[in-house]
């Protein structure tokens, strides 16, 4: 109980309250004439100079309910408890005066939770003093408060749902920059491997074969324009005036492209089994991108290796996919930590309900497998 009173009043307030907006304006607008005009039309009202000028007075406190919830609060309930003790009978006041009931719904919408005990504190306060003075009788302390109450647990029911909205779209921001790392090092950085592999490899052959060198730099050439035209579909995709480029996504018959032997490199060859046409385009996708992943990281890392395998291979329920390559598994480091690659594989694979794990092939190399099921 003392950690929830503790964490009620450490509150912070919402950010970014509305200020004074045209509403705010038009209420006290037409708040102002109805105060004056029951005034004149209902003489019985107790005190009716005082009463129209305290709703008078007290209407433009609306216009600062949200930004100075509890100075507003304060004000208009300490002035109209002034305004009690200081007339004998019955106290002033206008049936507009119900507006009043706004104060304490901003208050627990938009004050802080200090605020909310000070402010609310204070209601009571008026509330019980009209008790004990006689200026309200029991029954109708108990609607007062009821009222009261009402108001602000609305606004605390407000405050409730824009926090869990704003919770939410963090939340979803949080897993569209994932996506959006995971295709970025699923696409660019292929292309940028590919464009270190066969700039090591002219360098390596500008000395005794000038014509290879020169074939590497138009490689080169086509990577790059990839990759620019592939960072370009993102950064339009991100900005908000831009339109998106719609294009399809991969599907498994671009798997082929992955054994595309003018990239350099070890040897690429893709197998693919089972009935795969009807797969959902996100599983498609995803088995594309793993693979893409996979051949990427055995280009880059697997040492003396002279071959890729590619097979996936479908049933009923599930695809599976295994990369594997016949490098020197002697040269990885057992304790090195994931690179974002095997992250983002896991986390793609994940979030169609499969498996991804990668680690030493059976006699040597290295291999990676997914499960994905068929659904999706």
């Amino acid at each position: 109980m003392p950690g929830l009173v503790r964490s009620v009043w450490q509150e912070p307030r919402p950010p970014d309250p509305p200020v004074r907006v045209w509403r705010d304006w038009a209420l006290v607008g037409v708040l102002v004439p109805v105060a004056v005009l029951e005034g004149v039309v209902r003489p019985e009202v107790p005190w009716r100079a005082l009463s129209v000028i305290l709703a008078v007075g007290l209407a433009p406190t609306l216009l600062w309910r949200r930004t100075r919830p509890l100075p507003v609060v304060a004000f208009a309930f300490v002035a109209c408890a002034l305004s009690a003790l200081l007339t004998s009978g019955k106290p002033p006041g206008l049936y507009t005066m119900v507006f009043l009931i706004l104060l304490p719904y901003a208050l627990f919408r938009w004050g802080s939770g200090r605020e909310a005990a000070v402010g609310a504190a204070i209601i009571l306060g008026k509330v019980l003093l009209s008790l004990v003075t006689g200026d309200t009788g029991l029954a109708e302390t108990v609607a007062v408060v009821a009222v009261l109450s009402a108001a602000m647990a609305v606004g605390g029911a407000f405050r409730y749902r824009a926090g869990a909205r704003m919770r939410e779209l963090d939340q979803v921001k949080l897993l569209e920059r994932e996506r959006l790392a995971r295709d970025l090092h699923d696409t660019v950085a292929h292309h940028v491997s590919a464009i270190a592999i066969r700039a090591q490899a002219g360098l390596a052959t500008a000395a005794s074969h000038p014509e290879a060198a020169t074939d590497a730099l138009h490689l080169i050439e086509a990577e790059a324009s990839r990759t620019l035209a592939e960072m370009r579909t993102i950064v339009r995709a991100l900005r908000r005036d831009r339109p998106a480029e719609l294009a399809p996504s991969p599907h498994i018959a671009d798997l082929e492209g992955l054994a595309d032997q003018g990239r350099g490199g070890p040897a690429v060859t893709v197998r693919v089994a089972g009935d795969l046409g009807d797969l959902p385009p996100s599983v498609a996708a995803a088995i594309y991108r793993l693979a893409q992943e996979s051949v990427t990281n055995a280009r880059r890392h697997a040492r003396h290796a002279t071959r890729i395998e590619v097979s996936v291979a479908a049933d009923d329920t599930s695809v599976r996919l295994c990369v594997s390559d016949d490098g020197d598994t002697g040269l990885v480091r057992p304790n090195a930590s994931p690179g974002y690659g095997l992250i983002g594989m896991s986390e793609r694979a994940g979030l169609l309900g499969g498996t991804c794990e990668a680690g030493p092939g059976p006699g040597r190399g290295w291999t990676v497998t997914a499960v994905l099921p068929r659904t999706g």
